[in-house]
């Protein structure tokens, strides 16, 4: 089933700056089959649901074997059953 999803992995204990895992964190997104695109807080992805959620799964084994203790991770997912979700269907469109 296709569906489109927003994830936010936020390591917990890592001072400041996240940037290292946050860049990993994509690396380990775009080496599947999604569309992903990065923006101020999280990740969109578009591809194959299970694929999707046993990809959030490696994110946090893949994290925490290279030495992130706590993870934190927000995932909002759809599906529909009417059309095919798409990220392009997620762009707002300012006709005024």
């Amino acid at each position: 089933m296709k569906a489109t999803a927003e994830l936010q992995v936020i390591p917990i204990g890592h001072g400041v700056s996240v940037r290292d895992e946050v860049t990993r964190v994509v690396g380990l997104l775009k080496a599947h089959d999604f569309l992903v695109e990065t923006h101020a807080s999280g990740t969109n992805i578009e591809g194959d649901m299970n694929a999707i959620l046993a990809a959030v799964a490696e994110v946090h084994e893949v994290l925490h074997r290279e030495g992130s203790v706590r993870l934190v991770s927000y995932l909002k997912l759809e599906t529909r059953t009417d059309k095919e979700p798409t990220l392009a269907g997620k762009v707002l469109r300012n006709d005024g």
